[in-house]
């Protein structure tokens, strides 16, 4: 092989250096066969050491909330002193529509007896509401007859397949009772039960998404090649670098690290989209390269000589964007930050190193049936791209504006958008868990489907006529139905002690039920004017020294709250600042990093405006998922940047030769092709996310399909071309170009 030429252009010293040299020798002859075999290794290797990420997945019942907030800071005082609070509730709901008979509540009675004894491993308390009196089992069943809870605490901090196992016992002890019985039907819901749904619901979901993923991804490339080879040869890279990543992150997993399956579904498809972006690349400069050499391996080495720079800086921008998840307080958003951080530093080496290894491989047959020959030239003549670039730079200011005015509209949607805390909500309809809290929700008060529990906690033993005060106080609240229990009732208040008060009496705990459902935006503003009047209660009710904790699914979601506002601020400017950054060290320019982020910015808000449109008038969905925005925002503005990077590159490399507007014209003309196919291969891998169960996947695939939409085919092909034709010798500044004037 010819000894490589000084690479010029490529800034970054040793580092570069290094990088022609890994990428030279994966394209060598021997360096190739060894490539492969290298990774071929490494994943027969690492499959020995642990199994796959999923076995390791974090269980949906964690709130990811961090210790300090203030309703985990509540829960540990109710473990403190009401140790037996604190589980994963399974609430078993009886329905007969037609209203509960004698007979259905003595199947009930002997179902919850026979729970009660069975000793289930999974299993920590079971409420025996049958040996209650009938006034306090009425409080277990539906003013309207027609539905009873039946409430089992479950182990905390049990595996999921233990859960899933325990809710399946308990479901086969039930049912076994209810055979006979048509008319009383059993769903089993709250924590512990979605756990259970969702690993049925999963179970294939994920190879179903893969495999949808892979041959969408087929379909595409032999589309855009027309060669079967050329496009299976990126799934089988892929398929390589998948098999490592999955079982380097079980590894981490294994030894403790969080994995949530969410990150593991979204990193799975990103893999496969941005391998197949990076063989896009790869593939184009390859063609070129053919038709001058004859030598497949110097052909390769001269291809990844100009497209190692924009994948390397590529694949680094968005390691960048993952790692500042780290200040993220919100759990599910820092888990992102090693999950993808891990499988990007694999992409990238496999893009450098696997890649070109395999294409050089099948070398010129991979482009079978049509085989780029030696001394042949691509056709010249004009295209629909050479068109596009000629009229965008031809008249900047119009196609610019245009574009820009439009996303500024669409844009503009995001200020009507409402924000969805309730999770349930955004799993299927037919899910038994799901179908549980809705007969709850309709057969019981909103506010009674997960009270709100009120600590008490004083330095003295409390007084009883003091707690009685205060329950009048938070019952004067606006929003506030009831609050349990009456300690106005001599009766009541005699059976304290273990029930709701500690031995010791200086404890205390008191139940609020909202007027509205304890998921709503509505209801966690109420729970927060008690907390931030949390001393005024006290005061007025006559206690001193005394303190008050709020605890449960209202109070951990009114934090989730707070800490997602917390998280989306600093995440949002940290990584906008970071990779601005970032492009300035790319691009050689202080102004192009400033207008590249401004209209990447744009266009994320472009798509979650468009997306808030279509989910609230063509989908009918009430509101979005509180963690779409942030979501969309990691993966559109990292991902957003790859093609900016593609299309600055060659723009400087057409500016070495031409004036500025010539050579965006060139560049735009000459990427267009190759990016806008990458840019549909993206958007449609996210979109295959809109095929799983869970409503939130749906949103997410939805948002960044369109928002990977918006920036390939306006903003990379229009907007920005339009403002560096019209930013002229500026456009790259400090860097000098060729004016066009």
């Amino acid at each position: 092989m010819a000894k490589l030429d000084t690479y010029v252009g490529i800034r970054g010293g040793k580092l570069f250096t290094f990088i022609n040299k890994l990428t030279a020798a994966a394209s060598s002859k021997k360096g190739a066969k060894w490539t492969v075999l290298i990774w071929i290794l490494l994943a027969i290797a690492v499959s020995g050491l642990s199994s796959g990420a999923k076995d390791y997945a974090t269980s949906i019942n964690n709130t990811g909330l961090p210790d300090d907030a203030e309703s985990m800071v509540a829960e540990n005082k109710l473990q403190i002193h009401f140790k037996g609070e604190i589980g994963v509730p399974a609430i078993l709901v009886f329905h007969n529509e037609n209203g509960l008979t004698d007979q259905d509540l003595k199947q009930i009675d002997g179902i919850n007896e026979k729970l009660e004894t069975a000793s289930l491993t999974g299993v920590k308390e079971v409420i025996p509401v049958y040996e209650f009196s009938e006034e306090l089992k009425s409080t277990f069943i539906s003013k309207n007859k027609t539905t009873f809870i039946l409430p089992v605490n479950l182990k905390d901090g049990l595996e999921r397949k233990v859960i899933n196992t325990t809710i399946k016992d308990i479901n086969s002890i039930a049912n076994k009772e209810l055979k006979e019985n048509k008319d009383l039907e059993l769903k089993i819901t709250g924590p512990a039960g979605i756990v259970s749904d969702m690993i049925a619901i999963f179970a294939s979901a994920d190879l179903v998404l893969l495999l949808g993923t892979v041959g969408l991804i087929f379909v595409i490339l032999i589309v855009i090649y027309r060669s079967p080879i050329i496009a299976l040869v990126p799934l089988l890279g892929a398929g390589l670098i998948y098999q490592v990543v999955d079982r380097v992150i079980g590894m981490f997993g294994k030894n403790g690290m969080g994995i949530e399956s969410q990150s593991v579904s979204i990193m799975s498809i990103l893999l496969l989209a941005v391998i197949t972006d990076y063989a896009l690349f790869i593939v184009s400069r390859f063609r070129e390269e053919l038709r001058l050499h004859e030598d497949k391996h110097k052909a390769m080495t001269l291809a990844m000589e100009k497209v190692s720079e924009p994948i390397f800086f590529s694949g680094t921008t968005v390691i960048a964007a993952m790692l500042v998840l780290f200040a993220a307080v919100f759990e599910p958003y820092r888990n992102f930050a090693p999950v993808f951080s891990i499988a990007l530093v694999f992409i990238l080496l496999g893009g450098l190193t696997l890649l070109p290894a395999l294409f050089v491989l099948f070398g010129r047959k991979s482009f079978w049936p049509y085989i780029p020959k030696l001394g042949s030239a691509e056709k010249m003549k004009p295209g629909f791209w050479d068109k596009l670039a000629a009229t965008v730079t031809k008249r900047p200011i119009i196609s610019g504006s245009v574009v820009a005015i439009l996303l500024i509209i669409v844009s503009l949607n995001v200020t009507t958008n409402e924000y969805s805390f309730n999770l349930i909500k955004s799993f299927p309809e037919d899910m038994e868990s799901r179908q549980g809290f809705e007969v709850l929700e309709k057969n019981f008060a909103p506010g009674e489907l997960a009270m709100t529990t009120v600590i008490v906690e004083g330095k003295d033993k409390l007084n009883v006529e003091h707690l009685a005060n205060l329950r009048k106080e938070i019952l004067a609240k606006e929003g506030v139905e009831n609050v349990t229990p009456d300690l106005s009732n001599p009766d009541i208040a005699a059976f304290g002690k273990g029930f709701w008060l500690t031995d010791d009496e200086k404890t205390a705990k008191l139940s609020i039920v909202f007027t509205g459902n304890p998921y709503d935006v509505e209801t966690m503003d109420h729970l927060n004017v008690l907390r931030d009047n949390d001393e005024k209660l006290l005061s007025k009710a006559g206690f001193e020294q005394t303190s008050l904790y709020f605890a449960g699914e209202t109070a951990k979601q009114a934090d989730t709250r707070a800490v997602n506002d917390r998280d989306t601020v600093v995440v949002v400017i940290a990584i906008t600042l970071l990779i601005t950054i970032l492009l300035g060290f790319q691009s050689q320019s202080l102004i192009a990093p400033i207008y590249m982020m401004a209209t990447i910015i744009l266009s994320y808000f472009a798509a979650l405006g468009f997306s808030i449109f279509m989910f609230k008038n063509v989908f009918n969905y009430d509101a979005m998922s509180y963690r779409i925005p942030l979501y969309s925002f990691i993966f559109l503005v990292a991902l957003g940047v790859d093609y900016n990077i593609m299309l600055i590159s060659r723009i400087k490399e057409e500016a070495k030769k031409h004036p500025i507007k010539k050579a965006v014209e060139l560049g735009l003309a000459r990427t267009g092709g190759v990016i806008s196919s990458a840019g549909i291969i993206l958007a449609a891998t996210f979109a295959v996310l809109m095929t799983q169960p869970i409503l939130e996947l749906f949103m997410f695939g939805f948002t960044v399909a369109v928002g990977v939409l918006i920036d390939t085919f306006l903003v990379r092909t229009i907007l920005v071309p339009a403002l560096m034709v019209k930013l002229d010798k500026w456009a790259l500044w400090p860097q000098k170009v060729t004016s066009s004037k």
